[in-house]
């Protein structure tokens, strides 16, 4: 939509955006902007509703060219989160009429409902810059691509300054995120994505990589990974990132983030079905908003703990070496699983860098993201991501930076009968039960048992969260801020999580 979006404060304003509450006249401050009338005569023109994110248009004698006049709703409903709807509306507005030099001047209104403009302007530099998202990188000569602005933002209130570059830096990681998912799956195999991975830490001190892979992979007995991904020619590994701050107190434990990287998921030998594969690029989504959230919190976040990114990258082929049905793999914990479907794949290779970061990074938490069932879309339609969390204060973490992230989830349950749900007569547990039912629930089931199942009486669950995206990693339709595509959904909820500290 943008060729760029930053702060900047050179140059004639062309475009200045300005905010009213329907039903009400313009505030003093915002009154005060419009010295020849020529927004109040726009106010009375019948297509001014005021409804949030209307927008109608007027043009002023002098140097502005144009000034942008937006419903925000009635007053009483107006928060800090609508503004993501109006941001969303005006970064449309500004692409069609191709601004480039913003001032957003909502100084009144959020004065009037006692907003935080520092808040409000994360919520809106954040939402502007999504909007901004181009992916151009695969268009060849056969098509004309777009002309786009570099739209230059400013405000006169400080506050609301600094937040919008945060918002810009949140939103910088998000389009990484969507960006790594737009990218087909003949360039973005495991080493590619270990590629995008090094390059993030390129130059910065407070991030390494390293890359598990081959005989290491056979040393640190990641079943899952050699065997989900040993029919294809592109190798799996084990992709770690860490953040480190300059100062760490002293017996601080690292938070944990893991990624279902799934380059691409055939199925295996339990081949998708009719048209199942288009799409699957994106089942390395989880990894690819990890990759993102560590680019926000290495570079906006700095939280004072050390964080751990696991990507488990492989994909799931067809080959003679392909693993089967029938196949029984021992992990590094011990457990044994009986493959019954090797189109649930996801969930092994998450299994081994559950085991990884238990037995080497001795986490204090541990949050995983994955596309991992169709079941949750089903269970939840697209509005909400599926979690799983048995550990109360982690829970209410994860949850209260979904609240203020806006990437929405919805908890389901943990329960001893769906752990019985994946017994396996042969091994300790199949990977996918022979019903259909609770589907998404079986999976986090499954994962379950690679981080505290059984239970040791007395004991309480190891902080885990389990975030199903499969439901809302991508639309089909343009939505908000977004275009049809991927959405980097778990970047910002991730990144909020880790402010928190």
């Amino acid at each position: 939509m943008f060729e760029s979006v930053r702060i900047g404060s050179r140059g004639q304003v062309d475009t200045l955006v300005l905010g009213f509450f329907s039903g009400e006249k313009l505030d003093r401050a915002t009154a005060s902007r419009d010295p020849d009338g020529s927004v109040k005569l726009a106010c009375a023109r019948p297509d001014c509703s005021g409804d949030l994110g209307s927008i109608v248009e007027a043009y002023p004698e002098g140097e502005i060219q144009r000034v942008l006049l937006v419903g925000l709703g009635p007053k009483d409903s107006f928060t800090a989160d609508s503004v993501r709807a109006v941001a969303a509306a005006v970064a449309r507005r500004l692409a069609a009429v191709k601004a480039s030099n913003v001032e957003i001047d909502l100084v009144g209104p959020l004065k009037a409902r006692r907003i935080n403009s520092a808040r409000a302007g994360s919520l809106f530099g954040e939402t502007v810059g999504i909007a901004g998202w181009v992916c151009d990188q695969f268009r060849g000569k056969a098509t004309t691509a777009a002309t786009r602005a570099k739209l230059q933002l400013r405000c006169s209130d400080d506050a609301f300054t600094r937040g919008m570059q945060r918002g810009l830096g949140i939103a910088e990681g998000v389009n990484l995120a969507r960006t790594l998912s737009q990218s087909p799956p003949n360039v973005a195999t495991p080493a590619w994505m270990a590629a995008q991975a090094k390059a993030l830490a390129r130059g910065k001190s407070n991030l390494s990589v390293s890359v598990i892979q081959g005989k290491r992979l056979e040393d640190e007995r990641l079943e899952g990974l050699i065997n989900v991904g040993k029919a294809s020619e592109n190798k799996p590994c084990l992709i770690r990132i860490e953040y480190r701050p300059a100062r760490v107190a002293r017996g601080t434990k690292p938070a944990v983030l893991i990624g279902k990287t799934m380059t691409y998921d055939t199925g295996g030998l339990s081949l998708k079905i009719n048209n199942g594969m288009k799409g699957m690029k994106r089942d390395k989504d989880g990894g690819c908003a990890v990759i993102g959230a560590m680019h926000v919190i290495a570079n906006v976040i700095k939280p004072n703990r050390p964080v751990v990114a696991l990507l488990a990258a492989a994909e799931n082929s067809i080959s003679d070496e392909a693993y089967r049905p029938d196949d029984v793999l021992t992990f590094r914990n011990g457990v044994t699983v009986e493959v019954t479907n090797t189109d649930a794949e996801g969930r092994l290779v998450l299994a081994d860098a559950l085991c990884w970061a238990l037995d080497n990074e001795k986490p204090e938490f541990i949050v995983d993201l994955a596309t991992l069932t169709g079941g949750v879309v089903i269970a939840l339609g697209k509005p909400f991501a599926g979690f799983w969390c048995e550990d109360d204060d982690l829970r209410e973490r994860i949850q209260a930076a979904a609240d203020t992230s806006g990437d929405r989830i919805w908890r389901l349950p943990h329960d001893e009968e769906y752990q019985k749900m994946m017994k396996s007569p042969v091994a300790d547990i199949v990977n996918s039960a022979p019903v259909r039912e609770a589907h998404p629930i079986q999976g986090a089931a499954f994962l379950r048992y690679f981080v505290d199942y059984p239970l040791k009486n007395g004991t309480k669950p190891f902080p885990w969260c389990h975030i199903d995206i499969a439901g809302v990693h991508a639309l089909e339709s343009d939505k908000g801020p977004y275009v049809a595509g991927p959405t980097g959904f778990g970047v910002r909820l991730l990144a909020e999580l880790l402010d928190q500290d």
